[in-house]
């Protein structure tokens, strides 16, 4: 996973900020207008001290009540003025960057689902929904606040300072003394505080990973009795997060006590020799309250500047975690049809197809290499092989899941590198060895196979897979099956995914173990409704035990990677050494790969007890 670089410096937090541009260029309207509002309602607090100068001056050293009545009048307005201005840019801002927000997170939601199955192999979800919750939350504040009054800010300490000059030069050049300090002093604080940033939101998709992994596997933690590990894991990630924070706190605190109190002796200093000009009379009252009242009015814009640092290297931290998901370029489209291509038969064809996962060793061996198959048209082929030979992962280069590193893979002549992923996942089916339902209802995890099917169609797929509980939940195809279906037991949901892929009547059906959580007699009955789908397709069927094999007209055994062997079963059996063996569940056996002409005396697999029958513990990598 990407790191934070060391250091961030000023001009690589602008660059990151810039990157936002695309996503705030629709409302720069709005925003510029609010700026230019708060603008303007800040420049009216700086009115309010040449209206206090006013008074002081003239009303106040003349007697005259009225007056001063009427300069309170004045900053009653001022007042109010600036209030209504304030409360305008807000309303301003809220709506477009509420959209905003909704529009990148949009973005990132649907670039997820078009990234390779690689990246999701890598990334923790925890890191993915944090960057789409927590940290686009973050530059929707920026967005809001920190961005506006960097600028708000700025500009009033320009033209405070201006009115402070104009007012008196000397003194003017005593607050503006502590600026060279100040602006060191900011610069090594976004330098520490923007490692410090990146460490607390990384910590923070770790945090939601350990919370996310935890309410999945409740059932596991629960079963296991591993909740005080699990309690023990947590506390330790979120004291390790309240640490980080304390350091950003402390940061923080240290900054604005600095930045606080600099100006401060500024200001004391500014009093000290004012009094004295006034005292030998160079300087009117008036001036020097109107001064002092200019730079009190200046401390908030000045005090601010850590604060607002702070959040601008948070929101560039949060612009790079962002930038790093949506910088992973997606899966490939469809690639250019290769000239003079050989014609090849009909039906589902590999042609030396090999395979290494993208973050794999150089040097490491491939988890397939050689790869040729050719399954004719309405033929089942069933696929065999111990764990680790790499059958789910052959598979699941059938729909580009995974993309093929050398070879290539055809359906019905046709290189599916050329063909349009949605035109090829409406040739290909697919039921996975794990079945992953949806919070939705029953019909709506059917029909994610073929969107426009009828209920008709749902029907007699669910009669296939033998899902026929179906109709006994409470509301039927419209009972809501709850987050990962753990309303349902493994055995319906495994019924459902087999459902959903064999609803829309596909060309080709590629299932991975599809029967492996079924009892007995309802892998029978399921048996029975799969011949007449697998006689009307062309399928690959990942089998485990010879049930699942009878289903299939031949059978390739892959060993090492490799296919090892293609026949029967029954010539397998007889010819094999290694497919007897698995086939036969004998604790020990030939070395895998090892052929020998003889198989051992064993019964025919459909003799076997089904106690016997070896079930894999998983599925290459």
């Amino acid at each position: 996973m990407p790191k934070m670089p060391a250091e961030r410096t000023d001009r690589s937090a602008v660059r990151s900020l810039l990157r936002l541009w695309p996503y705030v260029r629709p409302v720069r309207v709005r925003l510029f207008t609010a700026a230019f509002v708060a603008i303007l309602a800040s420049c009216l607090s700086l009115v309010i001290p040449l209206v206090l100068k006013w008074m002081v001056d003239g009303p106040v050293a003349d007697r005259d009540p009225g007056g001063v009545w009427l300069g309170a009048l004045y900053l009653l307005l001022l007042g109010i003025a600036e209030a209504l201005l304030f409360g305008f840019r807000r309303w301003l801002v809220a709506r477009p960057l509420a959209g905003v927000e909704a529009a990148m997170r949009a973005d990132l939601f649907r670039h997820l689902q078009r990234l390779p199955v690689a990246f999701h192999d890598r990334w923790a979800s925890g890191q993915l929904l944090s960057r789409g919750t927590t940290d686009l939350m973050l530059l929707r504040m920026f967005l809001a606040f920190p961005l506006t009054f960097l600028v708000v800010n700025t500009a009033t300490i320009l033209i405070g300072f201006v009115l402070l000059f104009v007012q008196d030069w000397t003194l003017g050049l005593v607050l503006l003394a502590p600026a060279v300090p100040l602006i060191i002093l900011c610069s090594l604080f976004e330098t520490k505080y923007s490692v410090v940033a990146r460490r607390a939101q990384d910590q923070v998709g770790d945090l939601t990973t350990v919370v996310e992994e935890s309410v999945l596997g409740i059932r596991i933690v629960k079963g296991f009795g591993r909740h005080r590990s699990q309690a023990r894991a947590f506390k330790v990630l979120a004291h390790r997060l309240r640490d980080t924070e304390l350091g950003k706190a402390r940061l923080l605190a240290g900054i604005w006590a600095l930045i606080t109190a600099i100006p401060e002796l500024a200001i004391g200093a500014a009093l000290v020799l004012g009094t004295i000009q006034v005292a030998d009379g160079t300087l009117s009252a008036g001036t020097l309250v109107a001064f002092l009242s200019t730079a009190l009015a200046l401390r908030w814009p000045v005090e601010s500047i850590g604060f607002l640092l702070a959040m601008s290297q948070e929101a560039a931290t949060a612009t790079d975690r962002y930038f790093e998901v949506m910088d992973v370029v997606e899966e490939r489209g469809a690639a250019a049809v290769r000239e003079g291509a050989p014609a090849t038969a009909q039906g589902m064809v590999f042609e030396g197809v090999a395979f290494r996962y993208p973050d794999a060793d150089p040097d490491s061996p491939p988890v397939l290499s050689g790869i040729d198959l050719h399954i004719r048209p309405g033929e089942t082929l069933a696929l065999v092989g111990g764990t680790g030979s790499g059958k789910t992962t052959l598979t699941a280069l059938v729909p580009r899941l995974h993309e093929v590193t050398g070879g290539r893979i055809t359906l019905d002549g046709e290189d599916i590198a050329t063909m349009e992923r949605s035109r090829l996942r409406e040739l290909v089916s697919v039921a996975f060895e794990e079945p992953t339902l949806f919070s939705a209802t029953v019909g709506e995890n059917v029909t994610m196979g073929a969107a426009d099917a009828d209920e008709a169609q749902v029907r007699r797929a669910l009669s296939v897979a033998q899902a026929d509980f179906v109709h006994e939940l409470p509301r039927g195809l419209d009972t809501e099956v709850g987050e990962q279906g753990l309303s349902l037991s493994g055995g319906q949901r495994q019924r459902l995914a087999l459902a959903r892929a064999v609803v829309g009547e596909p060309r080709f059906l590629v299932l991975d173990d599809p029967l492996s959580a079924l009892d007995v007699h309802t892998e029978t009955l399921v048996e029975a409704a799969l011949r007449e789908v697998l006689a009307r397709t062309t399928a690959v069927v990942v089998a485990h035990r010879p049930s699942t094999v009878m289903l299939a007209d031949r059978v390739a055994l892959l060993s090492g990677g490799r296919i090892a062997a293609v026949g029967t079963h029954q010539e397998l059996l007889r010819d094999n050494a290694e497919y007897a063996w698995l086939m036969s569940g004998a604790e020990s056996g030939p070395v895998p790969g090892q052929e020998s002409p003889a198989a051992p005396t064993s019964a025919p697999a459909e003799e076997i007890p089904a106690a016997q029958i070896p079930a894999e513990e998983g599925s290459a990598r």
